[in-house]
């Protein structure tokens, strides 16, 4: 297995969406690896959202929340985002600890199959170790095409200056006798 940076964004000012849009087909899984931080000023967190090709097809998202007091479960979230598949609610906002960013890892296995895409979102944030959240959400997006663009969101507000997200592709077989296909 290789892993090859194909994108790179860090954000120099404020913007209402990040956009992966140099996705060729030519591995086998994707990784992004994010690190954000919203200017919501509601509360202690924001929920991040995930629209890939342009799509407003059907998203399905099972999940696993902790808040370092309780846990909960949750199912079809996606409902509630019409458009958009929800990838959890560890954003830390303006209000909390200063330049404290999320730590979110999605992962595409088979992004450019012709078959229905499954991935998976972990997530993490913390709020001066008082307050903190984790996500483990497993997708389900019905598009049959090859995931060639990728739209994070913030429902509340914007990603602050600093925030970054990295598009790594993963190519199986490199021991030379795996097929790739």
């Amino acid at each position: 297995m290789s892993m090859t940076v194909i994108e790179h964004i860090e954000l120099t000012g404020s913007e209402s969406s990040i956009v992966l849009d140099e996705i060729p087909a030519d591995y086998t899984d994707l990784i992004i690896v994010l690190s954000l931080r919203s200017s919501f000023t509601g509360g202690s967190n924001s929920n991040m959202l995930l629209r890939l090709n342009d799509s407003t097809g059907t998203y399905t998202t099972r999940g696993l929340q902790g808040n370092g007091s309780s846990t909960s479960s949750s199912d079809n979230i996606d409902v509630i985002f019409s458009g958009y598949t929800y990838i959890g609610s560890a954003l830390p906002s303006a209000t909390t600890t200063a330049n404290t960013f999320s730590n979110v890892q999605l992962y595409f296995p088979n992004y450019a199959s012709s078959n229905a895409k499954s991935f998976s979102t972990d997530s993490v944030m913390e709020n001066n170790a008082t307050y903190s959240v984790q996500h483990i959400l497993g997708h389900l997006w019905s598009g049959t095409a090859a995931i060639n663009k990728v739209e994070i969101f913030d429902s509340n507000g914007n990603f602050v200056q600093y925030s970054s997200a990295t598009l790594y592709g993963i190519t199986a077989g490199s021991d030379g006798t795996t097929t790739v296909s």
